[in-house]
């Protein structure tokens, strides 16, 4: 069989999550798509895939060869329509997954724009404070707050941010306004759940120290912006985003407590923790309109930065 053949075969036993069911799209049996597979894995003498009886999953050799596989047969499916219609046309899925928060603020209003540019382009806009496997999602580009520490991925800073402390004035007038973080042990706070862990160590930095606090949360979400309702209804503290809050900051609805402090969820290593990222495999082979929208989310994000430097 052909190479090409072969990148087709891949990518649908990826997308499957097993050899038979590759093997029912692509009218094989499963003794050849197994081996198929393991003539690819011997021609390149390297691993593609763990297999166990009830899912597959891709090791780093076999995530770099299934991007390269996605974004071939995508050049491919571009030329073909190339050589028919004399259009260099944008066209094709876009998969995006961004934090509930910013995502619909912010990240939705961007796709609307882009897909008005491109219309013949699909996209998908997942919205989830998880982080995913991007290899073996299917997704595209990737929103998050920091930085990732899986080298296989690039990660390009939109925007810059930090983590702050709010409430709604109506809390704060009935319950006080905390002076130091230890105070925060009186206080009701809303915290986060993010992969099954619960994110209650605050952490705290000035100029003089470093302080580590364990809240007693009142409540727990695994949803950016139920957490950000909680605290716009009264409920208690959040440690948010400033990016997600910055409208109910601007109309006053949430203020800031605590301001003299760095915050984190986690030890400070280095100053771009909250920062807003994208994240993405390799851009050698990516999509004509993956790396559209990755230029146009760049330009929308600086133009808001502009927009809000001149306030």
């Amino acid at each position: 069989m052909d190479k090409f053949s072969d990148m087709t075969l891949f990518v649908s036993i990826v997308k499957h999550q097993g050899l038979a069911a590759a093997g029912r799209e692509l009218g094989l049996s499963p003794a050849t798509v197994t081996a198929r597979l393991q003539a690819i894995e011997e021609r390149y003498g390297v691993k593609l895939l763990n297999r166990s009886t009830r899912h597959v999953s891709l090791t780093d050799a076999g995530a770099m060869y299934h991007q390269a596989c996605l974004n071939i047969i995508d050049s491919v499916k571009e030329t073909e329509n190339l050589l028919q219609t004399g259009i260099s046309e944008v066209r094709g899925t876009l998969k995006i997954s961004a934090p509930r928060d910013i995502g619909k603020q912010i990240i939705s209003p961007m796709v609307s724009a882009f897909s008005e540019q491109y219309p013949d382009v699909t996209p998908y806009l997942y919205l989830n404070d998880n982080l995913s496997n991007l290899a073996e999602s299917g997704l595209d580009l990737v929103i998050r707050y920091g930085e990732l520490a899986d080298s296989n991925l690039i990660s390009r800073k939109l925007a810059s941010s930090q983590r702050v402390l709010c409430a709604s004035p109506d809390y704060l007038a009935k319950q006080g306004v905390p002076n130091c973080p230890q105070d925060l042990a009186a206080h009701r706070c809303l915290a986060m759940v993010r992969s099954n862990e619960e994110l209650k160590t605050w952490h705290f930095k000035d100029e003089e120290s470093h302080q580590t606090i364990t809240v007693t949360p009142k409540r727990f979400s695994d949803d950016g912006e139920v957490i950000r309702q909680w605290a716009l209804d009264g409920a208690g503290i959040a440690l948010k985003s400033i990016l997600d809050i910055q409208q109910d900051l601007k109309q006053q609805r949430l203020v800031t407590v605590l301001d003299g402090y760095m915050k984190n969820f986690s030890a400070f290593s280095q100053g771009a923790e909250a920062d807003l990222h994208v994240i993405y495999q390799s851009r050698q082979y990516q999509a004509k309109r993956v790396r559209l929208f990755l230029d146009f989310l760049v330009e929308q994000f600086s133009a808001l930065s502009d927009a809000s430097n001149q306030i």
